[in-house]
């Protein structure tokens, strides 16, 4: 027998009414005794193939509606059959509430086809207390999303709390912040567009993610993961709505993807190695970005990233690599090769002093330890710094190469007046004149190389 698992969150707190549920969760469980069925199909359902489409399923499509139910039900039918999909038609636009379709007991090869509208509520009643995502996929293997279609997050009405109030900085989100609920009565916490979690073989191709409260699309403890022909977009002032947050995931791939909005581009965050991004079309927002890493004194490890053959345009950074001082952990082989910036402020940075202004950052000796980093073929222009590679000074960077850089300042103007190349404690290999000259560069590899954090107990990912 199929049926719905909803958890009910019962807390009270005085003075207040119940919070609503928490998000559907749909899952495919085994019959037992007695209970109603779902509203879903009660045909015999076949193990292989099959369309379920979410209007047989009691979907209104007219974007007023609450279209969950429906989802759930076309959801929990599809998981139950190998290579189903779940269509969700053109010319319709479906309001979904928050809802997980979740593994692992579904088949594999699923696909959501997507080439109508999902919008996200914009009452608080529909948040509770506040939840970190929208529309979730867990557990699953070989999951696609794919079509023309489009979700929106609606995420106006979570950033003018946000504008009004302090505003975050980029990439300060904790995934265990306390829930307060702001002025206007939407909850602080802002979830996610669109997350995955611990699935493998994903894909994601061809839709469009657009205006979400805060980050657009997340990978957390995926493998083997597949995006093109992705469109991402948000105004460039909304608040820390990163388009790609990838975090404890492999064998990633991200080509052909186009990314606007009002935080990173893509960011690359603890326990993620072997990722390839490449043709990919970022601005206007944050760059594209590894770490902030080592918050609160943590370990992070990130490795073999490339990111090569693409364009970033009006943003804050180009291609960066940030942390905070006392972590530990490392980041080595890093690729950044072919990249065009325009109108970018920071092109190439290395900030290990990063400090997302809402705390107190004291100096500390530990940090995460950055070597075997390339840049290749930056070329473009900047708007304040072309180069800043501010290293640890316990833990200096090594390895850092540096080949056809041309960068040259905007024809409008740049914000500093000394816009020379900055290094601090930065070690490595000029391979080719550089425009501007990078002289700041030290040579070789920083004194006692061999005797480096990275390659002892405690920084060993």
């Amino acid at each position: 027998m199929l049926s719905f698992r909803i958890k009910i969150n019962v807390t009270r707190k005085q003075g207040k009414a119940t919070p609503p549920p928490p998000p559907v969760v749909v899952t495919n469980q085994k019959s037992g005794g007695g209970g109603g069925t779902s509203n879903a199909s009660s045909n015999a359902i076949s193990t292989t193939g099959g369309t379920f489409n979410v209007l047989k399923y009691g979907a209104k499509g007219d974007g007023i509606a609450d279209d969950t139910n429906a989802f759930g039900g076309a959801w929990a039918d599809a998981c139950k059959v190998q290579g189903s999909i779940m269509l969700v038609p053109s010319g319709s636009v479906f309001l979904v509430k928050p809802i997980s379709f979740s593994g692992p007991n579904c088949m594999s090869n699923i696909v959501f086809q997507l080439d109508g509208k999902i919008i996200a509520p914009t009452n608080s009643g529909a948040w509770g207390s506040g939840l970190l995502q929208w529309l979730e996929f867990t557990k699953l293997k070989g999951i696609t999303i794919r079509g023309k279609g489009i979700i929106d997050g609606q995420g106006s009405v979570w950033w003018k709390l946000t504008t009004n109030s302090a505003v975050e900085s980029e990439s300060s989100y904790h995934p265990n912040s306390i829930n307060t609920e702001a002025n206007g009565g939407m909850p602080s916490t802002k979830p996610t567009a669109l997350r995955f979690y611990g699935s493998t073989d994903v894909t994601v191709t061809g839709i469009t993610i657009q205006n979400s409260p805060q980050t657009h699309l997340k990978f957390d403890a995926c493998t083997g993961v597949q995006v093109s022909g992705v469109s991402i977009s948000s105004p460039e002032n909304s608040p820390n709505t990163d388009g790609i947050h990838l975090q404890n995931s492999q064998n990633v791939v991200i080509q052909a993807t186009t990314l606007a909005c009002g935080d990173d581009c893509i960011s690359i965050q603890t326990g993620c190695s072997n990722i390839y991004v490449h043709n990919v079309n970022c601005g206007p927002g944050h760059g594209i970005s590894i770490g902030g890493l080592g918050k609160d004194g943590t370990k992070a490890c990130v490795s073999n990233v490339t990111v090569r053959d693409s364009t970033i345009q009006n943003t804050l950074n180009g291609v960066r690599i940030k942390s905070w001082q006392g972590g530990s952990g490392s980041v080595k082989g890093v690729m950044f090769v072919n990249i065009q910036v325009s109108e970018v402020e920071n092109p190439i940075i290395i900030d290990q002093y990063y400090c997302d202004g809402h705390n107190n950052c004291p100096n500390k000796t530990s940090a995460v330890a950055i070597s075997g980093v390339s840049y290749q073929s930056i070329k473009g222009t900047y708007t304040a710094n072309p180069v800043h590679l501010a290293c640890s000074d316990s833990i200096p960077c090594a390895g850092i190469t540096l080949s056809a850089i041309a960068l040259n300042p905007s024809t409008k103007g740049v914000k500093n007046n000394n816009n020379n190349p900055y290094c601090w404690r930065a070690f490595g290999e000029i391979q080719t004149a550089t425009t501007p000259p990078v002289s700041c560069l030290q040579k070789g590899g920083p004194p006692n190389n061999n005797k480096r954090p990275d390659s002892i107990s405690g920084y060993i990912c």
